[in-house]
């Protein structure tokens, strides 16, 4: 897109995206087999088309080859895919790349692996806009920190100047978003763009998105399994399941009268039962905690009590301390200040320094199970090595162990030789639950374990660590900014805001009314399934400023 003419006459409505009869193989248990069957898309300048289903619907797969891309493993194998006049299908590697981050963008779901570790933030944000000859460096570094202003990141002018890792994951995924907004694409595929970030800074975020869609009549997919996103941000609704549409219409219609059973299901309001009769006997304090990174100090006097058997839920925005205070629990991050104590005793403040059963009973389950596994060993290896190290476990003991565990996490020991490539997200957590299990915790910290997934396996999850705690006796601490899983796996809720605890208490007084001016924030911010609630917001802010 040219971006030297400001106000170029407007094409919106201009049909941009044709994709007929597409079909798409993927292999897998040592065959080709089909997980796009013969899905038809239609898209125009201007316009969002939301994409929504369960775990291995075919979602992203669609999403890739609407760029004219297959991932490692898939091929498109029928039907034909024009973007612009140009068959994306028929043209060669050289073309698309001349397409892919300068008309067409792609924003993943994992910023983490979206980046290059030893480059600079605003060196990676302005990369493509640069080799393509859309702007001269100088312009394309100014753009960048307007980008990166409009995606409320902080200190705008600064941030570009770090490295992937010395910044949050929301903040890394927002500024992955302004990299593919830096060349103002015609085409955006939005994959679960949001999944990583707390409320506020979605709805930051979305209202970014949504803005440079009309200023500029880009065309954009949203994949997405969060179904209050997807109405505020699309213009018409499709839902894969199996790789086959279900049914597509324009999003009110879709959230208002959906036409297939299916979409029903989806669209259903889910609870979950608590545990109860459990002891308040606490097994782990974090007391009065300081904590820095380098020089900056992020973690202010932070207390937190973990009763027995119980779920405390942590919740803030990106930046707020949540997964420190978790690196401080598990010895990564030693505190300036304070300490923590498990079962009354002080922890080593180092992990070095702790003792094997000490490392044994508190273990952690992480957000991306894809980069949380490696990719090369088996569900067998991956779920035996805790119980070798731990519990000395080898041979036909560890296998039945393995086994075993595969059945409390409710899957079978054909999955034992099985690759992570292999399994479905779903899956892929399940197995990271078992491998925490395996070495008998008496506390698991959740770190965003549902976040990634969509809503139909993250009430099967959900419930499955409900079920264990109940039959185990485990200790919760769920790190997540998803208010709908605090209401429904929490018993306490600890809220915070920039490296300090601001309320924490029982989850039935965090949640009602009257709330202390940021708990109401984070509640406000919560989409609903409701195409105007965006707007509605939008308006009621600036009628407040």
């Amino acid at each position: 897109m040219n971006t030297e003419n400001e106000n170029p006459p407007s094409r919106k409505g201009d049909l941009i995206l044709e994709m007929r009869n597409v079909h798409i193989d993927g292999f897998s248990d040592e065959r080709w087999h089909e997980i796009v069957k013969g899905v038809d898309l239609t898209l125009k300048r201007g316009e969002v088309l939301g994409l929504i289903g369960e775990s291995g619907a075919g979602k992203s797969t669609l999403g890739l080859a609407a760029m004219g891309f297959a991932r490692p493993g898939c091929k498109i194998t029928g039907g034909s895919i024009m973007f612009d006049g140009i068959d994306l299908v028929k043209a060669s590697e050289d073309e698309k790349r001349r397409l892919w981050g300068s008309r067409i963008a792609y924003v993943a779901q994992s910023a983490a692996a979206a980046f290059n570790p030893a480059h600079r933030l605003v060196e990676q944000t302005v990369e493509s806009t640069i080799d393509h000859g859309i702007q001269g460096e100088e312009a394309a570094m100014k753009d960048a920190v307007e980008l990166y202003r409009s995606l409320q990141l902080p200190n705008p002018e600064e941030i570009g100047f770090r490295y992937p890792h010395q910044v949050s994951g929301g903040q890394l995924q927002r500024v992955m978003t302004a990299m593919a907004m830096s060349a103002r694409p015609d085409l955006i595929i939005f994959d679960e763009p949001t999944t990583a970030l707390d409320v506020t800074t979605q709805v930051e975020v979305l209202k970014a998105m949504r803005d440079i869609v009309d200023k500029y009549d880009t065309a954009a997919i949203y994949i997405t399994h969060d179904l209050a996103v997807v109405a505020q941000m699309a213009d018409k609704i499709k839902v894969l399941r199996y790789g086959e549409e279900v049914e597509e219409a324009p999003t009110r219609q879709m959230l208002e009268k959906p036409e297939q059973p299916y979409t029903r299901s989806l669209w259903a309001v889910r609870s979950l039962e608590k545990p109860e009769d459990i002891s308040d006997d606490i097994i782990l304090s974090i007391r009065h905690v300081d904590a820095a990174y380098s020089d900056v100090k992020v973690l202010h006097d932070v207390s937190i009590n973990l009763p027995r058997g119980r779920t405390v839920a942590v919740v803030g925005e990106s930046g707020s301390g949540k997964s420190t205070t978790a690196r401080v629990i598990t010895g990564l991050l030693p505190p300036l200040a304070g300490e923590v104590t498990f079962k009354g005793t002080p922890l080593p403040s180092r992990l070095k320094d702790r003792t094997k059963e000490q490392l044994q009973k508190i273990q952690m389950i992480y957000q991306m199970a894809d980069t949380a596994m490696n990719p090369r060993q088996t569900v067998e290896v991956i779920i035996g090595r805790p119980l070798t190290f731990y519990l000395g476990l080898s041979g036909r003991a560890r296998e039945k162990r393995v086994i075993e565990l595969l059945e409390m996490i409710e899957l079978d020991e054909s999955f034992m030789d099985r690759l992570p490539g292999e399994l479905s997200g779903g899956q892929k957590q399940r197995i990271c639950i078992a491998r925490a299990l395996a070495a008998e915790p008496e506390i698991i910290i959740c770190d965003e374990v549902t976040s990634a997934l969509d809503q139909i396996v993250q009430e099967g999850i959900l419930k499955l660590l409900l079920r264990l705690q109940k039959e185990l006796n485990i200790s919760y601490l769920f790190i997540t900014h998803d208010i709908a899983t605090v209401r429904a796996i929490s018993d306490e809720i600890v809220v915070m805001f920039q490296g300090k605890v601001i309320e924490q208490g029982p989850k039935t007084e965090v949640l009602e009314p009257p709330y202390p001016e940021y708990t109401e924030l984070l509640l406000s911010s919560v989409p609903e399934m409701d195409p105007d609630w965006l707007s509605n917001l939008t308006e009621l802010e600036q009628a407040a400023k």
